[in-house]
């Protein structure tokens, strides 16, 4: 592992070691972004701005090369994510923004808890937004050319949102890949989803928790059924056929229900007239296993995780109070 992270460094260390004319190439790709911008109305002041003095930067180039493979299972996953801490946090920040998380709720349809669990996981409730600076982090991604399309739409869309005034430049900080603010969206999110939640006429998804809660909401609900939960653990029999799980087939709970699905405690399933699916997180086994429904669909939008959605879904059950997972 040490060789090949020395050898990540390296490669990374010979990109920002090019010379002159590699150097010239990437202003050169910089300025055919900036007539982009340009001719997208993006005022020229707002461009060279960002533009000025931008490198590609080593370190971004580094994470891209190297992204671990996750190698934790969900038991692993879940008992790091829904810490005793973050559930304590988020039980904390639901009584001193309960106000704030209440009224984003019933404008959107959204439960409260399930707004604060994504605020935490995303960012610690705000307080881990990441520090790179965005502008630097598309602009090298973009560049470096092995998702290089995707990354400079991106790039176009953030130097749009300082164009429109929502954040300064030195502001706006996010992960490495340009996840931005509280919530971690990327531009292109930014651009179709986010609101000004405090009214003061910009989007600030960085400093203002009204303003993150109330873009989050907005780009779920759309998928959300209000009054609907996200899903629920379940046990299956030894003679389940693991071939009736994925998101793709569903059925009726009566019908999971005579296949032998049961609630952890051995009770039966609730008698709703509802569709659902059954997911198996870890492959191959058929614990832990849960039954999920057309709201899970609405958290997996944000990220196509079994592993994160889950962990959303159980972080705004255990804030609300909720019990611990069956077996965990």
């Amino acid at each position: 592992m040490k060789h090949l992270r020395f050898a990540t460094c390296a490669l990374a260390a010979a990109f920002l070691s090019i010379g002159r004319a590699e150097q010239r190439s990437f202003d050169a790709w910089l300025q055919d972004v900036r007539s982009a911008a340009i001719a997208a109305h993006i005022s020229p002041a707002t461009v060279d701005a960002a533009f000025t003095g931008l490198t590609p930067l080593e370190q971004v180039i580094e994470r891209d090369r190297s992204q671990p493979e996750l190698t934790l299972d969900f038991h692993g996953y879940i008992t790091r994510i829904v810490a005793p801490s973050r559930i304590e946090e988020g039980q904390r920040v639901l009584a001193e923004q309960g106000e704030l998380l209440e009224r984003v709720g019933r404008r959107y349809g959204m439960p409260p808890g399930l707004l604060a669990a994504v605020w935490g996981i995303e960012s610690n409730y705000g307080r881990t937004q990441g520090d790179f600076p965005v502008v630097a982090a598309l602009a090298t991604l973009g560049y470096d050319g092995r998702r290089g399309t995707m990354f400079r739409n991106e790039l176009l869309n953030a130097l749009r949102i300082l164009d429109q005034g929502h954040v300064e430049l030195d502001a706006m900080k996010g992960s490495w890949a340009g996840a931005m603010g509280q919530l971690q969206f990327m531009p292109s999110t930014f651009i179709g989803f986010a609101k000004d939640g405090d009214g003061d006429g910009r989007k600030d998804i960085w400093g203002s928790a009204a303003d993150a809660l109330e873009s989050a909401a907005n780009f779920m609900s759309p998928n959300w059924r209000p009054g609907l939960r996200w899903g629920r653990q379940v046990s299956v029999p030894a003679t389940f056929n693991l071939s009736l799980a994925g998101l793709e087939r569903t059925r009726t709970l009566a019908q999971w229900q005579a296949l032998g699905v049961r609630l952890p405690s051995g009770q039966s399933l609730p008698r709703e007239n509802l569709v659902a699916s059954i997911i198996f997180p870890d492959k191959g086994t058929r614990e832990p296993a849960f039954l999920v429904y057309q709201n899970y669909r609405a958290l997996l939008r944000w990220n196509r995780s079994h592993f994160f959605a889950l962990a959303v879904g159980h972080l705004a059950d255990r804030i609300a109070g909720g019990p611990p997972l069956a077996g965990f």
